[in-house]
């Protein structure tokens, strides 16, 4: 009786597990294993609404006694918001973040991976299942996920906001989002047992995106020591050019016309809900402050944030955006795209029929992706002292259960698809197999250890060799085994080489 007893007294003590933060008490619970330690929607800055709309995020306010961190705080504002199994609610006080830890002190002084979590800069939130720490941490990193402020809130420009502005600039409150969460990350980790000072961030998609303007952004400098891209650069997944202030402040007008607001005042009285009607904002910009220059010019003039970089992209990344097309209007996006290189895009990736244009759309998207990939490695390896890694993930997920036929839609080892992997949360909607879990063991492994010391190898995973783009240039290959292997596609990757150096005025 007195075991038992003793035990329910572990468990409440671990549920009412307190840490003291720069803003006050907090109180957190126990995840499915004891083990482990959950701060659920932890406020690491002040509501960004009223007139703090479209502004930098400001600290979070001080309270009194201990809060509970038990419950996910508001996914942020958002027009299709990922499903989850009890979603929160949505708001613009959403800037929150959440915590897994293992670690038995304060002392223990364990590596942080903080996620940023993808949707297009339009969706998604740090709460979402999939994104679940509980895995990670056991494996003896203190795990973060964040909300930042997304669409029209999180990266609107308009005239009257860069005129009102003491930088000049307007936009980009996303990017000063994360920022803000690990400036409170470097304050606060430290009482849940983290390293402050071994901070690895990483995400997928716009996650990944966000990481690669954050190290080219001089206003987080040092807030992190390695970084991992998964699937999307600065450029986003394909070979877009960034968008001017100018360019984002006359979007900007023209969503405060479709909402006949005429002032700062009007716009900040709109509500929430209307303003995600209204229309979407694109992603970064450069503001000229947040982001000076082109993150591939701070790349190319050695400005950049130095740090150990991991990245790669998918297989079969297409599926998961990209129906059937026909030849007829997959060579007019050709021609229209490229110009006097569409023949050569067309030799590469052949429309003689529907099917063949259909596969030839889906091989262009996986090339043209892992070519940004290697750009971003390729510019760290040439401008900084820290190394970069290179993968290319081949894995096929089993199918979802019961899922059916959409053309293969979302098929393969598509966008995202890693990251279940990475997480350790293969969640019980596919017949998972013990390969699998294998690759799960796998792929956390090589991500735990370059959290802990900026490279991915030791703990009897494969050798991952760092990447030589004037060598083999040859990615590690995260398939049903892991394995240094050919570079994907060598002509199509010399095609979007020429097409990239045209756009940036150095062709040779």
């Amino acid at each position: 009786m007195w075991r038992a007893l003793a035990f329910v007294g572990i468990v409440r003590m671990l549920c009412a597990a307190t840490v003291q933060l720069d803003s006050g008490m907090i109180s957190g619970v126990s995840g499915t294993s004891a083990a482990v330690q959950v701060y659920k929607g932890v406020p690491y800055a002040a509501p960004p609404v009223g007139n703090l709309r479209w502004r930098e995020p400001q600290p979070a306010a001080h309270w009194e006694g201990v809060r509970s961190a038990d419950q996910f705080g508001a996914t942020c504002m958002q027009s299709a918001p990922r499903a989850t199994t009890t979603p929160p609610k949505m708001s613009e006080d959403c800037l929150f973040l959440n915590v897994w830890t293992a670690a038995a002190s304060a002392n223990d002084r364990r590596p942080v991976m903080v996620w940023i979590h993808p949707g297009g800069y339009q969706t998604g939130s740090g709460s979402t299942p999939g994104y679940d720490g509980e895995a990670l941490a056991k494996k003896g990193v203190v795990l973060v996920t964040i909300n930042y402020r997304l669409g029209v809130f999180g990266f609107f420009s308009h005239p009257e906001l860069t005129k009102e502005s003491e930088h000049h600039a307007s936009g980009n409150y996303a990017l000063m989002d994360q920022a803000a969460a690990l400036r409170w990350v470097q304050t606060n980790i430290a009482g849940f047992g983290g390293d402050p000072q071994r901070v690895m961030v990483f995400g997928d998609s716009a996650g990944s995106s966000s990481i690669a303007n954050l190290m080219g952004s001089p206003r987080v400098k040092g807030l992190f020591q390695r970084a991992v891209g998964e699937s999307g650069a600065w450029m986003g997944l394909s070979l877009t050019p960034a968008r001017t202030l100018a360019e984002a402040e006359q979007s900007g007008v023209k969503i405060a016309g479709a909402l006949h607001a005429q002032t700062l005042d009007e716009l900040r009285a709109t509500s929430a809900n209307d303003l995600v009607k209204a229309g979407r904002a694109g992603g970064p910009v450069i503001d000229g402050w947040f982001l000076p220059e082109d993150v591939g010019t701070a790349f190319a003039e050695h400005k950049q944030n130095d740090v150990p970089l991991l990245v790669g992209s998918n297989k079969d990344e297409g599926t998961f955006f990209l129906q059937p097309t026909t030849a007829e209007k997959f060579m007019e996006r050709a021609r229209m795209r490229f110009g006097d290189q569409a023949d050569a895009f067309l030799k590469l990736y052949p429309a003689g029929t529907d099917e063949e244009a259909s596969a030839s759309q889906l091989a262009a998207f996986r090339d043209e992706l892992a070519f940004v990939m290697r750009v971003w490695a390729r510019a760290q390896t040439k401008t900084g002292h820290s190394k970069a890694f290179l993968y290319y993930f081949t894995h096929q997920p089993p199918p979802a259960t019961g899922a059916t036929s959409r053309g293969g839609f979302g098929s393969g080892a598509t966008h995202g698809s890693e990251a279940q992997y990475v997480f350790g949360n293969l969640l019980p909607t596919r017949a998972w197999t013990d390969l699998d879990h294998q690759v799960s063991d796998t792929l956390s492994s090589y991500w735990v250890n370059f959290a802990t010391n900026g490279d991915p190898n030791g703990g009897g995973v494969s050798k991952w060799a760092a990447f030589d783009d004037q060598g083999s240039g040859r990615p590690m290959v995260l398939g049903d085994q892991a394995a240094i292997g050919p570079a994907p596609n060598r002509a199509q990757l010399a095609f979007f080489e020429a097409v990239y150096e045209k756009e940036r005025g150095t062709e040779r």
